[in-house]
């Protein structure tokens, strides 16, 4: 059924830093919210691109786990960088992590993230 809304549920992902569920399935959908660089266990933010980007990537990994799928699964991403300049560091973590699968995407500045020090959000798509 298409029009049920099931939040998925991660109590080892990032907390939300808003009123938003962490992904929610929609069919045969997975939708996950931007994920930041920001640690899980510890709350911290690395200063480098490259920590950050695993970090968001390793976050919606542990959320499409949860959801009963995985990065290999990925059809979309979108990611935002604070500073474009960062784009081709950002872009060799996100290929290692995507290991040959390439999803669609799209990449944008943006002035600021919510959160002091953030400097990359990803958010995604995937199917179960």
């Amino acid at each position: 059924m298409l029009d049920m809304l099931t939040p998925v549920d991660v109590p080892n992902a990032p907390k939300p830093v808003g009123p938003y569920s962490s992904a929610m399935i929609v069919g045969t959908l997975v939708y996950v919210s931007g994920q930041s660089g920001r640690d899980p266990v510890t709350d911290q933010v690395a200063e480098d691109i490259e920590t950050q980007t695993a970090q968001a990537l390793d976050n919606i990994r542990t959320i499409l786990e949860a959801a009963g799928t995985s990065l290999s699964k990925v059809v979309r991403c979108g990611v935002f960088l604070t500073d474009m300049n960062e784009f081709k560091r950002m872009n060799t973590v996100y290929e290692r992590m995507f290991a040959g699968h390439k999803p669609a995407r799209t990449t944008v500045a943006v002035s600021e993230l919510p959160g002091p020090g953030l400097r990359v959000e990803i958010d995604a798509i995937a199917s179960l």
